[in-house]
């Protein structure tokens, strides 16, 4: 699926005959997400939407950066469960930082970075900042994370059952779960899907982690009344506004 559009899947004049079309980066995490969903559920999110992006304006996928910077306790569980394999701020930055000079050394001047891991953003947007200290105008990049261009309209709809505990506490729960379920069903154990209060709001962090302030289910909100759906809901709202971006920023 979406083999069109897939860097690793061209030869390499193929992928040089596209060097003026926008490179998109997608951007994930391994990570746990509860008992129902498997731990590469940031990455599958942040392809998908690369994908479907890259077939509507054209462009090309990078492969998928699957690795992401630590995973807070009150936004992902921090490293309290197995499974959930972290780098370094300074690490993600660097990598990102390299790939972004292979791109350009590549004749890709238009990089666009598709996130899916709350944790991501300050060290892309660092190896983003320096990067365009290196090239100046000759070089644009872009990143959103998959929920940013979501309208507010929708949030109400999809929250129907119960209040939106807002994006550092959807983890692992209704929006996850429903894209889960829409893009890649056979991925979710639909049976051991969480019905709970999640975490608790906390003004501070702490280290060492306090265990107790963690749900020893992983997932932080529930993840009832998610649906295919749902995350089908999201994928049509969230799309369009997706090559909104990419023509505002790229334009011509």
């Amino acid at each position: 699926m979406f083999e069109e559009v897939k860097m690793e899947r061209m030869t390499w004049r193929e992928f040089e005959a596209k060097k003026d079309r926008v490179l998109i980066l997608p951007v994930g995490a391994t990570e746990q997400h509860g008992p129902h969903l498997p731990l590469c559920v940031d990455a599958v999110l942040a392809e998908q939407f690369a994908c479907r992006l890259a077939q509507a304006v054209g462009g090309v996928v990078a492969p998928t950066l699957s690795y992401g910077y630590k995973s807070k306790p009150l936004s992902g569980g921090g490293p309290l469960f197995p499974g959930t394999i972290d780098l370094n701020g300074a690490t993600l930055q660097q990598l990102a930082s390299d790939l972004f000079d292979e791109f350009v050394r590549d004749g890709f001047t238009k990089i666009f970075i598709m996130n899916a891991h709350f944790e991501n953003d300050p060290f892309l947007i660092e190896a983003m900042d320096l990067c365009s200290a290196r090239y100046g105008d000759r070089v644009t990049l872009v990143l959103s994370n998959w929920w940013d261009p979501m309208p507010e309209e929708l949030i109400g709809r999809l929250f129907d059952e119960v209040p939106f505990p807002g994006w550092a506490f959807e983890h692992a729960a209704i929006t996850e779960t429903s894209l889960m379920l829409y893009f890649a069903p056979e991925l979710v154990r639909e049976e051991l899907i969480v019905d709970s209060k999640g975490a608790a709001p906390c003004p501070y962090f702490k280290y060492p982690i306090d265990k107790d302030a963690i749900p020893s289910t992983g997932v932080l909100a529930t993840a009832r009344s998610s649906s295919a759906e749902k995350g089908r809901l999201i994928v049509e709202a969230v799309l369009p506004r997706l090559v909104e971006i990419v023509g505002t920023a790229f334009p011509g």
